[in-house]
């Protein structure tokens, strides 16, 4: 339950097209639903603005499903982010509408097409093409919540004419999700090109002393960019949910 479908409801007994009986049905599991296992927050959309995201990684393929359903029954839109190929075709089983986003490793049902839109373009950039899951992620999350996207992939410092061929697009963007591994130079680069705020996200690519993306991470700390803000390693999720916040200010 969102604003927009609490809003919704409430017209709909103000005009008498729902019985009182059914709102109250509706809105029995707020603010939220235990299901013995898990306990889902549905009354989260209301407080932040983001409806509850189940992470699927670490859970049962079992326990992805019922939650997805559940989450789907209550009416908005679902994401279940690290999910596998076998997670999503036993949620299709309980929800055909459901689709899988291979790269993003992300499982999508769009319900509400009533989001409120954000007021620019989030641009999301990755170095090389290893980048591309974390910010594939970053992309579905991002155009899930309302928001316009484009993806600008395979635009690292290494090969640096290739990220100025994109100065149209990432002048215009109202936020920008840049994602790098390695030794993390990219977003440093991209925003001192933009007047916008850039969300860096280290990724996990590279060789040994990489450490898993600690190289990228603390090298993004590091920027001497002052529009930069770092996320966690290889959570586009986390960037996408505050790109999306920004944008919809």
């Amino acid at each position: 339950m969102d604003p927009t479908a609490i809003e919704s409801l409430l017209k709909e007994v103000r005009e008498g097209r729902t019985g009182v009986a059914d709102a109250l049905e509706k809105l029995r599991n707020l603010p939220f639903e235990d299901l013995g296992f898990a306990k889902l927050d549905h009354h989260r959309a209301l407080r932040t603005g983001m409806p509850e995201v189940i992470f699927a990684s670490g859970k049962s393929i079992t326990q992805v499903t019922s939650i997805f359903a559940h989450m789907a029954k209550a009416g908005g839109n679902v994401l279940a982010t690290r999910a596998s190929q076998e997670m999503f075709e036993a949620v299709l089983m309980v929800e055909p509408r459901a689709e899988f986003h291979e790269a993003a490793r992300a499982i999508t049902l769009t319900q509400n097409a009533a989001v409120p839109a954000g007021k620019g373009t989030i641009a999301v950039v990755c170095a090389g093409t290893s980048d591309l899951p974390v910010a594939e992620e970053a992309a579905v999350t991002a155009r899930l919540m309302g928001n316009d996207v484009e993806l600008i992939a395979d635009v690292g410092v290494a090969g640096i004419h290739r990220l100025l061929a994109q100065r149209t697009s990432l002048q215009s963007a109202r936020v920008l999700i840049v994602c790098a591994g390695m030794e993390g130079a990219l977003p440093t680069v991209v925003a001192g090109m933009v007047h916008a705020p850039v969300l860096a996200v280290p990724t996990s690519v590279g060789y040994g002393v990489s450490f898993g993306g600690v190289a990228a991470l603390l090298g993004m700390l590091n920027t001497c960019s002052p529009n930069v803000s770092v996320v966690n390693i290889d959570n586009g999720f986390g960037a996408a949910c505050m790109a999306s916040l920004i944008n919809h200010l």
